[in-house]
């Protein structure tokens, strides 16, 4: 089957100890009363799966939209999620209105055989949509830190001297490859782009207890299993700028290329439009980031309004992204192989 418009999708909220009201206060967005920590935008991972907004398949969950039409929908290149029967990516705007806990990530490998042969390792992206004053992320450990070291500090309470903190203000990328250890800190409000999973290993929890009263589970094995302790110094991605076409008033740059996914930045004068095609290697996701776009395929059109996201599938052929206003928006893709 053709899939020849652009989707949208319902977001699918969560709420965790450390979340807040950012997401309306700072993006604009409707969400549930309470402290909400997450908006899943576009998702087909069990623990929240996104259905479609309008249109002919308004309601239909983007899983059963894997199930049933499969490299239609992610392409040739994520011919391997639909034989895993996943999608590849997931989609989250993230309110850090107290920090996260410090944590890993596994990789592919790790994650098939300790979580289940359906859940994927992480990588993830981080995009800083807002951040106070002073604002700051955990990103990686200090050189030197040794599994040895690091499990004597986790016993001693010592870990946050193991840690690198580096400032995050708006604009800033960073990529979190499976093994960093990481955390986002309290102030900042992110668009986050990873791997479809829900692994977490948590390393340290800033002692604190959760809505049960009790400390929150620590997964000190498995964690020091996928840490890389060899990785350097990181600091956020340096845009790069990318072509356009000759006399084009569009800008675009890379923010963040891995095997996973790649992640642009394009920026769309009001009245100008992106135009492309998409021929079943690849989906593409956008996401608007300032200002109001549409995004056009054949078959129909979505708005988006900043923050918000839609999924071009592979199938789709020939889009054009057009700005309503002024445009900053991310664009993703997986990768060639």
């Amino acid at each position: 089957m053709v899939l020849d418009a652009p989707l949208a999708f319902s977001p699918r909220f969560q709420k965790y100890i450390w979340g807040g009201r950012n997401l309306e206060r700072v993006l604009g967005r409707s969400i549930p009363d309470g402290d909400v920590a997450e908006s899943w935008e576009i998702s087909a991972h069990p623990a929240a799966v996104t259905p479609v907004l309008g249109g002919p398949l308004d309601g239909v969950l983007l899983s059963e939209l894997v199930a049933r039409h499969g490299e239609a929908v992610v392409g040739r290149r994520g011919r391997w999620a639909t034989r895993r029967g996943v999608f590849p990516l997931l989609v989250k705007l993230l309110d850090a209105n107290r920090a996260l806990s410090v944590q890993v990530h596994p990789d592919d490998a790790y994650a098939r055989v300790h979580e289940g042969p359906q859940e994927l390792g992480k990588t993830e992206m981080w995009y800083v949509l807002w951040a106070r004053e002073g604002a700051e992320i955990v990103y990686g450990l200090e050189v030197g830190t040794t599994p040895e070291g690091l499990r004597e500090a986790i016993r001693e309470g010592r870990v946050d001297g193991t840690l690198r903190r580096v400032p995050a203000k708006a604009g800033d990328a960073f990529l979190i490859e499976a093994g960093t250890v990481h955390a986002i800190l309290d102030g900042i409000v992110i668009a986050e782009i990873q791997q479809s999973s829900n692994t977490t290993y948590r390393v340290h929890d800033w002692d604190r207890t959760g809505t049960d009263g009790c400390p929150r589970e620590l997964h000190v094995e498995k964690a020091l299993d996928v840490i890389d302790f060899g990785r350097g110094a990181l600091g956020p991605w340096v845009p790069e700028a990318l072509p356009t076409e000759e006399g084009s008033d569009i800008g675009r740059e890379l923010l963040s290329r891995c095997d996973k996914f790649v992640v642009e930045r394009i920026r769309i004068p009001r009245g100008s439009a992106w135009r492309g095609a998409l021929d079943g290697e690849t989906f593409e996701i956008w996401g608007a980031l300032e200002g109001v776009g549409e995004v056009e395929g054949r078959g129909g059109a979505i708005r988006l309004d900043a923050v918000g996201f839609g999924l071009l599938p592979a199938s789709l052929g020939p889009f054009a992204v057009k700005a309503r206003e002024d445009l900053t928006a991310l664009r993703v893709y997986l990768p060639e192989p």
